[in-house]
């Protein structure tokens, strides 16, 4: 479980810095669009290009952090199944527990009975044949 939450921290680290990524990427291509239409400059095709690799760059950021958000949801669900387990486990094994010590009480005082131990806590409950 550590480990998984290593992993998860890191990947919110990893997204933490990819959407900063985007929002440089957005204000350095609004501030290019702004300078080109102070300017009155015309884009050759070049510098078009330029221009959309920012948008191409956010959207492949964009893709990885929804990825990473699915990654986070399952190991959020795989977590919860294993908080969930490790519950029920405990549970049962202290119902578990509780059963054999019962089982075991009774075994002991059946085996004293049996043996003709007259001096038991309950003499009404040795057992003769």
């Amino acid at each position: 479980m550590l480990l998984l939450k290593s992993v998860n921290e890191l990947l919110k680290h990893i997204k933490s810095v990819e959407s900063d990524t985007i929002e440089l990427s957005k204000k350095a291509t609004l501030k290019l669009a702004t300078f080109i239409e102070k300017s009155g400059c015309t884009l050759d095709d070049d510098a078009a290009e330029a221009l959309q690799y920012q948008d191409i760059i956010s959207q492949q950021l964009s893709a990885t952090i929804d990825a990473i958000e699915c990654v986070e949801q399952s190991i959020q669900r795989f977590e919860y199944a294993y908080s969930e387990d490790e519950s029920l486990a405990i549970e049962s094994m202290a119902k578990l527990q509780e059963k054999l010590s019962s089982a075991i009480s009774i075994a002991q005082d059946k085996r004293d009975s049996f043996s003709g131990k007259t001096k038991h806590d309950n003499e009404d409950e040795i057992l003769f044949f």
